[in-house]
């Protein structure tokens, strides 16, 4: 192989890793987006939070999904890869069960892999809400 073909490689391999994260979002399965880590994955929700170590960590943090979130739709971006390092842009979409606003979610993700794993993930984003 030379290096573009390991560069697509890369693409192709982080990019199934988005789809299935953003498939498993949409599907509000906490316990399925937690499988997509490492044992000891770290997932930093956003700048400002504390990052949760472990797959139990960050199910919790998913938990609400089902209940709070309705019509989830995810998106991403063009896959930027280094060596077991990505990043894309995201936008996910849904519509929240209690109010029935649509809620628009655009950010960032930047991961780290380990053997077809996250072992990190650095999420960044912004939120905007409209009425129904």
């Amino acid at each position: 192989m030379n290096e573009t073909s390991d560069w697509r490689a890369l693409r192709a391999r982080y990019g199934d890793i988005v789809e299935e994260f953003g498939r498993r979002w949409e599907s509000a399965k906490a316990e399925e987006i937690a499988d997509l880590f490492t044992d000891d994955g770290v997932f930093k929700p956003s700048p400002f939070d504390s990052p949760l170590t472990g797959r139990a960590a960050i199910a919790e943090y998913w938990k609400e999904v089902p209940f709070e979130q309705a019509e989830i739709v995810f998106r991403s971006g063009e896959i930027f890869a280094a060596g077991p390092w990505f990043a894309t842009e995201f936008k996910c979409t849904f519509r929240r069960r209690r109010t029935g606003d649509k809620v628009d979610v655009r950010g960032a993700l930047f991961c780290e892999t380990l053997d077809g794993k996250i072992a990190e993930m650095r999420m960044y984003w912004h939120r905007t809400a409209s009425g129904a």
